[in-house]
């Protein structure tokens, strides 16, 4: 009889652990992720070879559990983020995943353009259509589209931008229909929906998406950039570096390791990112000796401001240096002594 008591008691033990890891909470935990070398992931047909290192920064993001929320609680550098700001309004986790590697694909063209344009050689673009990005609720649209279908013609025709695309929606009127041929998983497809009015706004008509533009860079030296399921924008500003160093003569690094983390504009703008602390943190386990963080024009709590104070509380050697356009940080690097070790 105790026997079995013993066993059905450790049974049920053992049930409310496994329910434990797979019930999710409404938080995200956010926690140090890696410092990956851009070496093997950025190719350029032709390009110089680096003697140091320069290195994207990551932060491991996911919706949490009641064991990720408790050690997030208990640890200095993890992060809790209640749902709403993760997720825009009506947005789900699939749609979230889908924006996040969306921004990565746009990071990469920004960077792409911007090493090219500083190397003076020539950039174009080639439009390929829409990115569907959300489906919005209630809308004609839903369950007739998904986040990552790519729409290419609009009642048989191509549309140059995804500003021709809302132009040529928004002078029809609700009840109105659209053909829309698009791309799912390889496989072209067909439908037709009928215009109606959007609840926020009764005066504007759609079928109820958000959109990003599908469009190819076009360059020569040709450059590939491999990142598989890393998302977000933030390693823009590093990709546009080692990009860089890999199109001009001599190397950038100086023979260092080098870390960073940054949005990059079209015009060598860095911009801020989330996770700095944690990217400190990462940064600093991989051995980097130098962390390029984003200055904001010198704002209060700036990136660079937050990346120093966990640089001094984790006592690391690593030296931050404040950045605000890629050019700042192209002609910091130019400077550096080269390291003979």
């Amino acid at each position: 009889m105790r026997k079995k008591i013993y066993i059905g008691s450790t049974l049920f033990v053992a049930i409310i652990l496994i329910w434990g890891m797979f019930y999710s909470l409404p938080y995200y935990v956010s926690k140090p992720g890696m410092a990956k070398e851009l070496g093997p992931i950025i190719t350029v047909d032709g390009g110089e070879k680096d003697e140091g290192n320069f290195m994207l920064t990551t932060v491991r993001m996911g919706r949490a559990n009641i064991y990720s929320y408790l050690e997030a609680k208990t640890r200095k550098y993890e992060e809790l983020y209640p749902l709403d700001m993760i997720l825009n309004k009506k947005e789900t986790e699939e749609e979230y995943n889908i924006r996040q590697l969306h921004l990565m694909a746009g990071s990469k063209l920004n960077a792409i353009e911007v090493a090219y344009r500083k190397a003076g050689l020539p950039v174009k673009y080639k439009y390929k259509g829409i990115y569907v990005m959300q489906v919005i609720p209630d809308m004609p649209a839903v369950g007739k589209l998904s986040a990552g279908d790519r729409i290419f013609k609009v009642d048989g025709k191509q549309l140059p931008s995804s500003e021709k695309f809302i132009d040529y929606v928004s002078k029809k009127q609700a009840g109105d229909k659209v053909t829309l041929t698009y791309q799912r998983n390889k496989s072209t497809k067909t439908v037709t929906l009928k215009l109606q009015p959007f609840k926020e706004d009764p005066q504007k008509v759609g079928i109820g998406i958000s959109l990003v533009d599908d469009k190819e860079i076009v360059v020569k030296p040709k450059v590939k950039v491999k990142t598989d399921e890393i998302g977000g924008p933030s390693a823009g500003f590093m990709f546009s570096l080692e990009i860089y160093n890999q199109l001009t003569e001599g190397d950038l690094t100086r023979g260092y390791q080098i870390a960073g983390t940054g949005t990059i504009d079209g015009d060598g703008t860095v911009g801020p990112i989330g996770g700095i602390e944690q990217k400190i943190v990462a940064a600093d386990k991989a051995g980097a000796e130098y962390f390029l963080a984003p200055n904001e024009k010198g704002i209060k709590n700036s990136n660079y401001h937050d990346a120093v104070k966990t640089a001094r509380d984790i006592k690391t050697k690593m030296k931050i240096i404040p950045i605000d356009t890629f050019d700042d940080a192209v002609n910091y690097l130019e400077k550096l002594k080269e390291n003979k070790k």
